[in-house]
């Protein structure tokens, strides 16, 4: 079997391009010390109250159009300093603008949802300028470092972010045809695995010394901290916003007559904690109610979703 082969979905503007298989990775290959770099910070911001609510599908509105804001900024920061950088031999084989940028996607969400003059109603709010501030920075100075940015924000997209997009409509009633959602949708990527097998291999064969790959994890771990600076400036917001959660199921444990034991969220943690047995009890017992169906299969998604972020 050829060491390479042949991935017509994917391109960076110049036809088809060849996809090395990954199967002779190593501890020292730039994808796989930045993914055992990042898994701890990784696991903290999976578990910030902003997006352990947003997985539940328990979503403000207000607030994820604040999100969707933040995401713009962000985008817009980062893809101007990939568009400054992309001749540098250090981020040139990642350039993939048709295949990953978001940010005219971010501003036709924000245009779903603010109108037609949403420029002059929206602010970049203190802990994204800082974030903003930082990858104008790297790309200024040290541009080898916008690799983190790129990995860190891309590679989630691609996978995470897929399972947010399916919580996000339901529990926002947004439209199927996808509008206020765009920001989730890869329109140039018919194979997300694929894709990132293509990144991670292109990231591995930068021409890096060992120094280098270190300060880019370092760099990695900063952007995660960014972000949960971010969804932690989030939760104080929704502190002062009036409740109207959208909840793609249930509101806590109403419509489940209040017995905890049904809640497939319950479920999950008693399991993590204890015996097998009681774990299949308590999943039987939700999944004889059809919200908890629903919520079972949100929550089985999301870890999918999450896991895939290190295993492709």
């Amino acid at each position: 079997m050829s060491a390479e082969t042949m991935d017509p979905s994917v391109s960076n503007g110049s036809g088809p391009v060849y996809e090395k298989e990954e199967n002779n990775l190593s501890p020292e290959d730039l994808s796989e010390m930045l993914a055992a770099g990042t898994k701890e910070v990784h696991e903290k911001a999976e578990n910030t109250q902003f997006v352990k609510d947003f997985l539940r599908g328990r979503i403000r509105k207000e607030l994820f159009k604040l999100g969707a804001v933040a995401l713009y900024h962000t985008y817009t920061a980062m893809e101007e300093e990939i568009e400054r950088n992309k001749d540098h031999p250090h981020f040139a084989p990642l350039y993939f603008p048709a295949e990953l940028h978001r940010h005219e996607a971010l501003a036709r969400d924000i245009e779903y949802f603010y109108g037609p003059e949403w420029k002059s109603q929206i602010t970049c709010s203190q802990a994204t300028q800082r974030y903003v501030d930082r990858i104008h920075q790297v790309g200024q100075e040290d541009p080898v470092l916008l690799v983190a940015h790129a990995y860190t924000r891309y590679m989630g997209d691609l996978s995470g972010g897929q399972v947010l997009r399916k919580v996000a409509q339901r529990a926002l009633k947004l439209p199927p045809t996808g509008e206020g959602l765009e920001f989730y949708q890869f329109d140039a990527i018919h194979s997300a695995k694929a894709f990132k097998q293509l990144y991670r291999s292109r990231m591995n064969e930068l021409d890096l010394e060992v120094e280098t790959k270190k300060k880019l994890v370092e760099e990695a771990v900063k952007a995660f901290h960014f972000n949960m600076e971010v969804f932690e400036e989030l939760e104080e917001i929704g502190k002062t916003i009036q409740e109207d959660v959208l909840d793609a199921g249930m509101s806590a444990h109403g419509e489940m007559g209040g017995d905890i034991s049904k809640c497939p969220y319950y479920t999950a943690k008693m399991a993590a904690s204890g015996g097998t047995a009681y774990f299949g009890q308590l999943v039987m017992a939700a999944l004889r109610h059809p919200t908890g169906q629903v919520l079972f299969a949100t929550w089985f998604a999301a870890l999918a979703g999450l896991a895939a972020w290190y295993l492709m």
